[in-house]
């Protein structure tokens, strides 16, 4: 397997030969909200929709002043993303042609959070995988796309729902929050700040998405990931997987974007249609994110490989950001040289679709227990900013 100077264990083997602790991720937890969505149904939703706006806008369609909305379908849907259905919290809501969103309603204060208790949840599972007592924690970081609210972090929440120990804080880098969650907490175990930490990914995607968009109504669904990091010379688990490194980037673009937030409120017309306004949902241009991202992505991950002297021939694995099927391929060919198996590549948007920052992190927790001693993976992240994050991950044993 290749290897570096700066990343190879030598001597101690619970340190680099830089003298930092080596860190290892050793659990990972995944929550699925009991509600799945199929491309059929969802179809079935927006077309119902699309016929009674139509019928309500004839008038002004036939004079010219307005373009009758086009229907969708499942196989448009599996032709565009690969994505066949979905996980949501609540599906009645997004199914309805007269609301299409999910009803979730308003919590009191003094009740646990939406997302700390999707945390709760993954993070159990992810510290029994570990063998980790949440007490012992150090570090929790709550890492994704959206926030249901600015403060307290729910980080926090969380870290005293799980009676963890240390401190905890939030951070936000699109669909990359999870690789760059991951390179925090590894740098906080590699500095000796910290000698476990969990890192957690609550994904509401449903709740940003406009369902009455024809090209992105499909893309997202909601879940959960959790991963917990140790430094090598505490932990107990001896097959985890070593990080060997990070490389994140970011490109500033607008082809993904959502403008809500909390200045939304000071800038209402009127007529007040500035809050609901179809650019404070998830909005971007489809192709030319792919035009842009795919060789982005590949670069990062074979400049990274190069870093241990290593190239896309001596991957086992590459978990990828599971958003669009095509954009995978395109990037695992890219690195590969080659068309990847569903073993090198193994998709699990197919019935996830997009979860953001989950999504990679999904592949991994489904799609690692078969890799042997020594074996050298890849998770990467990739989405809006642009941002970008790769991970090298070795297999312990």
């Amino acid at each position: 397997m290749p290897s570096n100077d700066n990343l190879r264990a030598t001597g101690n083997q619970d340190k680099t030969a830089n003298g930092n602790h080596r860190v290892l991720i050793t659990g990972t937890g995944l929550y699925t909200p009991k509600n799945a969505i199929s491309n059929e149904a969802l179809v079935a939703s927006f077309n119902a929709w699309v016929a009674a706006d139509n019928a309500a806008n004839s008038d002004a369609i036939a004079r010219g002043e307005l373009t009758a909305r086009t229907e969708s379908s499942a196989e448009f849907i599996v032709k565009a993303s690969g994505i066949h259905s979905r996980y949501v919290l609540d599906a009645d809501g997004i199914l309805d042609p007269e609301r299409m969103r999910p009803r979730l309603p308003v919590r009191d204060n003094d009740q646990s959070s939406v997302q700390c208790e999707m945390g709760v949840a993954a993070a159990h599972e992810a510290l029994a995988a570990a063998g980790v007592k949440a007490e012992d924690l150090d570090l929790v970081i709550v890492a994704c796309s959206n926030l249901e609210r600015p403060y307290p972090a729910v980080a926090v929440e969380l870290q005293a729902a799980l009676s963890a120990g240390g401190y905890a804080f939030d951070m936000n880098v699109a669909c990359s929050s999870a690789t760059f969650g991951i390179e925090t907490a590894a740098n906080a175990i590699r500095s000796g700040s910290a000698k476990r930490v969990l890192m957690v990914n609550p994904e509401i995607c449903s709740a940003h998405l406009n369902f009455r968009d024809r090209d992105s109504h499909f893309i997202f669904g909601d879940a959960c990931t959790a991963v917990v990091l140790e430094a090598a010379d505490v932990a107990t688990r001896t097959d985890g997987f070593e990080v060997l490194g990070s490389r994140l980037v970011t490109r500033f673009s607008n082809a993904i974007r959502n403008n809500f937030g909390f200045l939304n409120r000071t800038a209402a017309r009127e007529d007040g249609a500035v809050e609901s306004a179809d650019d404070k949902l998830f909005i971007q241009e489809g192709r030319r994110v792919f035009r842009e991202v795919c060789p982005l992505v590949a670069e990062l991950i074979t400049t990274h490989l190069g870093d241990i002297d290593a190239t896309g021939s001596d991957l086992d694995r590459m978990w990828l950001h599971q958003a669009n099927r095509h954009m995978n391929d395109m990037i695992a060919r890219r690195v590969l040289g080659r068309d990847p198996s569903e073993q090198e590549a193994p998709i699990i948007l197919d019935r996830y679709a997009n979860t953001s920052s989950a999504g990679s992190v999904i592949a991994f927790h489904l799609h690692h227990d078969d890799l042997a001693a020594g074996s050298l993976g890849v998770l990467c992240s990739f989405g809006a900013g642009y941002s970008a994050g790769s991970v090298l991950l070795k297999r312990c044993g």
